[in-house]
């Protein structure tokens, strides 16, 4: 469950950086490059070999989940970190909305959102940083 999770932060997260990265040189092994003859959608790894796709898909997401899992550690503030770990139920945490965070931090529902988006940004901006490292 609790990796489950961290895949559904880490593909939110993916997914704001390939709409992010229109401009960039990068390309990665996931990006659309064609199409086949019955119209499918064909990308780098479709047309790489490989013995078992499952395993890179394991590896890649095993390694964006550990940057991830730093990126909240080390960029955060205490008080983004809580929301955070009540909004996704992370680290055993139960899965919260942002109304019931709001009562129970005695904030309002609209200051959740605010620290919500602002803790996945600076994630996101630590974790694009670390992926050009690699």
């Amino acid at each position: 469950m609790q990796k489950r999770r961290c895949e559904r932060i880490a593909n939110e997260i993916l997914m704001l950086l390939r709409s992010s990265k229109k401009y960039s040189r990068e390309v990665s092994l996931f990006e659309p490059i064609g199409v086949d003859k019955d119209g499918e959608t064909v990308s780098l790894v479709d047309v790489l070999e490989m013995d078992n796709k499952e395993v890179l898909d394991s590896i890649i997401l095993t390694q964006d989940v550990k940057e991830l899992y730093e990126a909240y550690e080390t960029c955060l503030k205490d008080n983004e970190k809580q929301v955070i770990r009540m909004r996704y139920g992370l680290f055993g945490q139960k899965e919260e909305t942002q109304r019931e965070i709001a009562e129970k931090l005695g904030i309002s529902r609209s200051y959740v959102s605010r620290i919500e988006k602002k803790a996945i940004e600076k994630i996101k901006a630590e974790f694009e940083r670390s992926s050009r490292r690699t």
